[in-house]
């Protein structure tokens, strides 16, 4: 996943439609807030056609280390840190005593440090900590340090029991005893003390439990040495001893129990941007790259030998949680694993292609060995090394995804034509998954698509994180794809936020993934997981402190999804909501992003050329609103400057927010910065607008985007770059809802903007093991729909199995507050044609004995 533009919260329910595109319901006054009134529908079963059938696999999850999904998250150690590998090089602010201080004990004293030297564990865990002990003392005397743990601390909870181990070496002949122990914040002791006595000058581990005499959330570990000389530890860890499924080195329970109950159908894993950016080189002792692409066979074997890396989220990632243990996961939960290895094209905003043919030859022999590491024999060379993990039987890979959101398709693709060809020729019955780069349409989708379908993949990965009205206009992308082509996994989508409205939008939009279910074959919402005290990332389908764990509206909807897909669509037909287009409307508005800028000669003209706003800046910028608040504007050498290019969305608007079919003109100016310059129109207020975007994304192409509510989605785009120095005339040509574009008096692009947002959706399907048409409805909007529903045969049951979600357009699931879930109760069907009324706000899944 990967978008340069962090997306601010959504304050204002989406179904408004703001910018024009208008769905109306009549509505009537009452003494209180404005109620609408319920409209009515028709719903149209087919039961005699055929459509689709739908995989077992339609749905899944796509897991990545983003948001501290891993570590601190999913990962269930409680030490952050154990194994004293943390550097600035993954955080500035880190160091290799982070989340350590020194401890003592009944006065004990002496220093501790870090080294890196011939002492170590081993060449791929350099560092240690070396504890220098300043005599016995009194026996009682210990010194040593103490860990934080994640977040507010380490959760421990009464009567649990804790899995402690560490390694360790020491110089004295008679050795060291150890002392471990949990206690609260404030020293309060969680759980009566573990003593261990580490023995000989030579690295060895030692283990114990802790069983927690009293529950808390800011829980410190504690290890002591006592007596005198030199004691070196590593590796200090905390495990939870009810992982899920009771596995060593496992899994937090809750949060694997919220992915299982989605009964997801494939787990895509590692990334997602951790796949395809950084160095491509292995790890290499002793001076190793941090910031690798995710690598797999540097995450197998004992956890101790695995090396560190920096995350490209931000933060490190230790790789104890590894290939084995995610394709473990899948299995697990029911799941087709899906992994997806590096194509030597780097995306996420680096956009970098590796030239070596020796490297990509080891990368492509590295996916081959990964093939045999999951499905080879016990007594294969890798297959051996998962048998040595402790899963003789092969896991089964049937699919394997090479790359990720790849911005250079010409230059992915000769790669990943070199893995599919020596991938298909060992392995024919590996499905073999291509992508088309970050976005859902633009030049990059385009020739990436066009790469694919002459190839003849089998199957192309699209991402794409839109707005709620997108997801709404767009329900029938799927309808034109070519059915003899590449089939399609949406690896990664969402609306840019957890409100029941984004969930609304995204399951409108799920009812046309189903009913071309010949198509997208495999789909899954992005992210899985994030930690509420430390996310990259909005929006996320389940959120979690060290305590508690939460679904959230979005993830209520994709479980009800997942859990009642049915194996086969049965065609159905509906009646649309009337619907009102109003012309483009609001003011003009200037700004940069990590850029600085100069405008000039700003002329705004009605449709007649009747002048509506000019300004040269003679006179000052008296005429400009500084809207965002941010960046550094003034009037200098008769522009209007803008000279802070750090500063991002630096809105200034000026004019009517009911101007419509107009001409905006301007000449503008890149100073300095990483990118070009951004017009905006149509604007109503800064989460609501059209801005074109000239030299975006680290000045690599250009774009006109449209944002509702502050979630953008992009209208048309071009590779246009901007000159640093240059003075560009741009226009901007509103008429009605079409945009017409020019730049330096040639015409750049245009758009209509006139897609209807449908709010009423519906698909249905066939569930062969119960017999029951599954009639699932998407009502989007503030009105009831009263529906006429047909079910084309009559019913073998007067009752029907209802499920719904509903709940307010702003409604969001918190720890302590679940606003967004599901009712469940009965209906009573009587024949082939009843009426029922959906409610507004709402997701509903009939479930109708045939």
């Amino acid at each position: 996943m990967f978008h340069p533009y962090p997306w601010p919260r959504l304050t204002v329910p989406v179904i408004a439609l703001l910018l024009g595109t208008l769905v109306t319901a009549p509505v009537h006054a009452d003494d209180g807030p404005p109620a609408a009134e319920a409209t009515d529908y028709s719903l149209t079963v087919h039961p005699e056609r055929t459509g689709p059938a739908i995989a077992e696999s339609m749905y899944g999850v796509f897991y990545e280390d983003i948001n501290h999904a891993a570590d601190g998250g999913l990962y269930a150690e409680l030490v952050q840190n154990r194994s004293f590998e943390y550097d600035r090089t993954d955080n500035p602010a880190y160091s290799p005593m982070t989340a350590w201080s020194e401890a003592s004990a009944s006065g004990g004293t002496g220093r501790a440090a870090t080294v890196d030297d011939d002492q170590r564990l081993g060449e791929r865990n350099r560092r240690y900590l070396r504890l220098d002990l300043d005599g016995a003392g009194d026996r009682r005397a210990g010194f040593g340090v103490t860990n934080s743990g994640y977040d507010q601390g380490l959760t421990l909870r009464r009567g649990e029991r804790y899995d402690f181990s560490v390694w360790a070496r020491t110089d004295r002949p008679e050795g060291t005893a150890l002392t471990v122990g949990a206690t609260a914040a404030d020293g309060t002791a969680l759980a009566t003390p573990l003593r261990v006595t580490a023995r000989g000058d030579r690295w060895r581990k030692y283990t114990g439990t802790l069983t927690a005499r009293t529950s808390a959330v800011d829980g410190r570990l504690t290890v002591t040495a006592g007596g005198g000389g030199t004691v070196r530890l590593d590796m200090i860890s905390l495990f939870p001893s009810d992982t899920y499924k009771g596995r060593a080195n496992g899994l937090r329970k809750d949060l694997a129990e919220k992915a299982a109950a989605l009964e997801p159908g494939f787990l895509r894993f590692p990334g997602g941007c951790l796949v395809n950016t950084g160095s491509h080189e292995a790890y290499e002792a002793p001076g190793w790259e941090r910031k690798r692409s995710y690598q797999w066979k540097e995450t197998i074997g004992p956890v101790e030998q695995r090396p560190v890396n920096a995350n490209f989220w931000g933060y490190n990632q230790t790789y104890g949680l590894g290939y084995y243990e995610y394709f473990q996961f899948a299995e697990d939960i029911g799941a087709m694993a899906l992994p997806v290895v590096p194509a030597l094209v780097t995306g996420c905003g680096q956009n970098k292609a590796t030239d070596d043919p020796a490297l990509l030859e080891r990368h492509i022999q590295d996916t081959l060995d990964l093939i045999e590491f999951a499905n080879g024999p016990a007594d294969s060379t890798w297959g051996a090394k998962r048998a040595a993990m402790g899963h003789r039987a092969p896991f089964g890979l049937t699919h394997l995804e090479v790359g990720n959101e790849e911005n250079l398709p010409d230059e992915f693709f000769a790669r990943f034509t070199r893995f599919r060809e020596a991938i298909e020729a060992r392995y024919p019955d590996i499905t073999v998954i291509s992508n088309s780069g970050p976005d859902d349409s633009g030049a990059t989708f385009d020739r990436a698509w066009q790469l694919n379908r002459d190839a003849g993949v089998a199957m192309v990965d699209e991402h794409y994180y839109n707005s709620p009205q997108w997801f709404l206009e767009n329900n029938t992308r799927y309808d034109s794809y070519d059915r003899r082509g590449p089939k399609v996994f949406l690896g990664e989508y969402a609306s840019l936020d957890n409100r029941f409205s984004n969930a609304l939008a995204e399951a409108a939009f799920m009812t046309g993934l189903e009913r071309n279910a010949d198509v997208v074959q495999l789909a899954s919402y992005a992210p899985l997981l994030a930690d509420t005290n430390d996310a990259q990332w909005r929006p996320d389908m389940i959120w979690f402190d060290n305590e508690k764990s939460w679904g959230s509206a979005n993830y209520e909807v994709q479980k009800l999804f997942m859990n009642n897909v049915g194996d086969r669509v049965v065609p159905s037909t509906a009646s649309a909501t009337p619907a009102t287009t109003e012309p483009i409307t609001g003011a003009v508005g200037l700004s940069t992003w990590a850029t600085s800028a100069a405008y000039d000669d700003v002329e705004v003209t009605g449709a007649d050329g009747a002048p509506l706003l000019r300004d040269d800046f003679s006179t000052g910028d008296s005429q400009w609103t500084k809207a965002a608040g941010r960046g550094t504007w003034a009037v200098e050498d008769g522009a209007y400057l803008q000279s802070d290019e750090s500063a991002e969305n630096t809105l200034v608007t000026a004019g009517d927010s009911g101007w419509q079919n107009y001409d905006m003109k301007v000449k503008a100016t890149k100073k300095s910065g990483k990118e070009g310059f951004l017009v905006a129109f149509g604007v109503k207020d800064t989460g609501n607008t059209y801005w074109w975007n000239l030299g975006g994304w680290g000045n690599t192409r250009s774009a006109v985007e449209k944002s509702v509510d502050g979630a953008k989605q992009t209208m048309t785009e071009d590779s246009t770059t901007i000159e640093t120095g240059r003075a560009y005339d741009v226009h901007v040509q509103v008429r009605g809802r079409q945009v017409t574009l020019f730049l330096d008096g040639e015409q750049w692009g245009t758009f209509t903007d006139d897609r209807p947002a449908e709010p009423f959706r519906q698909v249905v399907t066939r569930d062969d093991a119960t017999g029951e048409l599954v009639v699932k409805v998407v009502n989007a909007q503030a009105s009831e729909a009263r529906t006429r529903i047909d079910l084309g045969t009559k019913p073998a049951s007067r009752t029907a199995r209802l499920t719904t979600l509903q709940a307010a357009p702003d409604a969001v699931n918190t720890a302590d507050d679940r606003q967004v879930a599901p009712r469940r109760s009965t209906l009573r069907v009587d024949g082939a044609v009843f009426t029922h009324t959906f409610p507004a706000h709402s997701v509903t899944f009939l479930r109708i004995k045939e």
